[in-house]
Parts: structure tokens; C-alpha cells; sequence
């Protein structure tokens, strides 16, 4: 950041991204054991949460607002098809074995992909970062070999875990650079909107599509499909989204160590998810790698630079990933 006067800004952001997507890891639970199919909520989710969110921004800025580029357009299918539908989708499919709690640990593996994608821009992090990656890889690839200490946690579950934090470091890690609109509310209009249509085209041609007795899902399961849509979606990806544009990202990354620590608590208590050594041993080491990662990464990124002029600095610009 360049600006001192968006840091509240920038920590309301990521409280709200603290919070609530630590808090929907069990709403996805909720969701896939209620018996709704998890690529086609998933979808839906985004694409109700979608023309709510572009209603908002036309009444702030009237239509002329939403109006983007051809590569725009694009940047913002590419990159909400890795969060939306290869990122929250797959986590949605891979929750249906793998507890909350224990997913909310293995996404904290996406800073630590981040430090590995700096590589690709020749960014050499320096000698802490990688002794946090280390560490942290250590206790994911533990939580991933031992399924969690849970008999019921089946791989094909972890595996995809892994591969939807995959997704989703790639597609924060390169949303600037491909040219996602600058307006991250207009950003995120499109990226929701485009990822829903994926991942429900993914949902259909994996055989979600058949008929659901919806009288007979438990009212808990429409409550938590309610909280995704709109303070999942609507306000936590928005905020999530304002943060890629407007704050480093190893500091936007902050949040996947705490997330986890949320979703184990909230697991536990509201869902009685087992907290096996396994889980304080190895979330504990992936938490540690992150921090190490976060706090190595601090007092290079986050440290204003001085004013030049008095005009204000181009958000897009600044602290690129």
C-alpha cells in the first residue's frame, strides 16, 4: 500500500475475510452433507450473489460502470474460473469426505504456493520465507499423507483439496497482471458471474443434474447455502477481491492461517469434527509456515514509500504481486 489512509480500509477487508471464510468452510459442510450437490451450489451461489452485487454497483455508479474490455472480459473468466469454480467448486466436492476444519488447513498451503510462483517473475524471496514454505509444506503434506488422523477422510478428497488451493494461489497470484478490471467491485461482478457459469457446466457434466426432492433437504442446509450466497460471495469475496487490488499480496495471504483456526473451531464445536493430533501437529506446523512466510514478507511490502506529489497513487499500479 501507498496510501497510509487505506490501511483501516485495508484491515477492515481482512477481518471480514478472516472471519466469514473461515465460517464458510462449515457452511459447505453443511451444504454437501445436506445433500445438495456441490458444483452446482457452488455455481448458483456465485451466479445469485452476481446481479445482487452488480444491482449495487449500478445504483452507486449507474450502468456505465459495469461496462468492460474484451480483455477485461477475458482476464476475468480466466481468473474466476480458478477461484470460483476450480477453487471453492472442487472444495465443495472434496468436503464431502474431508471435515471442514481439515480443508481450512490444507488451502493454508496457497501463500506458500505464492512464494514458489514469485519464482516465474525471477523475485527471489530471502532466506525466512523459505524456511517457512519448507515448514509449512511439511505440515500439509503430513496433514495430506495421514488424512487428517481421520479413518473416514478418503484421498481422492485431500488430493482435490490440494488441487483447488492450487487453483486458487494461481488465479489470486496473477489477477492483476492479466488485466482483470481495475474496479475491484466491477471485478468481481464478472468473476463471479463467469466462474458460476463453469462451475455449473462442470456440475452438469459430472451428473449433478438430476431432480432433487428439495421438501425434504433439512432447513439448516438452505441457511447455510443462504450465508454463502450472500456474506460468502457478495461481501467476503468482494472484500477479497478489493484486498488483491489494493493491498500486497503477502499480506492479502494473511488470511489463510487464520481461516483454518476459525474453520477447525467452528468445525468442533458446531459439527463435533474431530481434532486429532494429526490436525494439531501438522496444521500447527502449516500455520507456522505461513506466519513465517507473512512475517518475513512484512516489513519489505507493507512499508509505505514516501509521497512525491500529492496526487494520489494509482492502486493498480502499486505493490504488484
Amino acid at each position: 500500500m501507498t496510501d497510509p489512509r487505506s490501511a483501516p480500509r485495508v484491515w477492515a477487508a481482512l477481518l471480514i475475510v478472516y472471519l466469514v471464510w473461515g465460517s464458510t468452510y462449515l457452511a459447505i459442510r453443511v451444504v454437501v452433507q445436506g445433500g445438495l450437490p456441490p458444483l452446482l451450489t457452488m455455481g448458483l451461489r456465485f451466479l445469485l450473489a452476481a446481479p445482487l452485487l452488480a444491482a449495487f454497483v449500478a445504483l452507486r455508479g449507474g450502468l456505465g460502470r459495469l461496462r468492460i474490455t474484451r480483455r477485461e472480459l477475458l482476464a476475468s473468466a480466466a481468473v474466476g474460473t480458478l477461484l470460483v469454480a476450480m477453487g471453492n467448486g472442487m472444495v465443495a466436492v472434496a468436503e464431502q469426505t474431508v471435515p471442514s476444519g481439515l480443508a481450512a488447513l490444507l488451502i493454508a498451503s496457497v501463500p506458500l504456493l505464492l512464494v514458489v510462483l514469485r519464482l516465474t517473475r525471477r523475485d527471489m524471496p530471502r532466506p525466512l520465507v523459505w524456511l517457512g514454505v519448507i515448514v509449512g509444506f511439511i505440515g500439509v503434506a503430513f496433514l495430506g499423507l495421514q488424512g487428517g488422523g481421520m479413518a473416514e477422510v478418503e484421498r481422492w478428497g485431500v488430493l482435490l483439496t490440494l488441487f483447488a488451493a492450487t487453483c486458487w494461489g494461481i488465479g489470486s497470484f496473477y489477477s492483476r497482471s492479466w488485466g482483470v478490471p481495475t474496479d475491484s467491485l466491477v471485478a468481481t461482478v464478472y468473476e463471479m458471474a463467469l466462474g458460476g457459469i463453469v462451475a455449473v457446466a462442470l456440475g452438469l457434466a459430472r451428473g449433478e443434474g438430476v431432480p432433487l426432492q428439495v421438501g425434504v433437504l433439512p432447513a439448516s442446509t438452505w441457511v447455510a447455502f443462504g450465508y454463502l450466497v450472500v456474506v460468502g460471495s457478495m461481501i467476503a469475496y468482494t472484500a477479497y477481491a478489493w484486498l488483491l487490488q489494493n493491498a500486497p499480496i503477502s499480506l492479502t495471504s494473511t488470511y489463510a492461517y487464520v481461516n483454518p483456526a476459525v474453520a477447525v473451531v467452528l468445525g468442533a464445536v458446531i459439527l463435533s469434527e474431530p481434532v486429532t493430533g494429526v490436525v494439531l501437529i501438522g496444521g500447527g506446523l502449516a500455520i507456522l509456515g505461513v506466519a513465517l512466510v507473512v512475517t518475513a514478507e512484512r516489513p519489505q511490502t507493507v512499508k509505505p514509500k514516501p509521497a512525491v506529489t500529492p496526487a494520489p497513487p494509482s492502486a493498480t499500479t502499486a505493490d504488484r504481486a
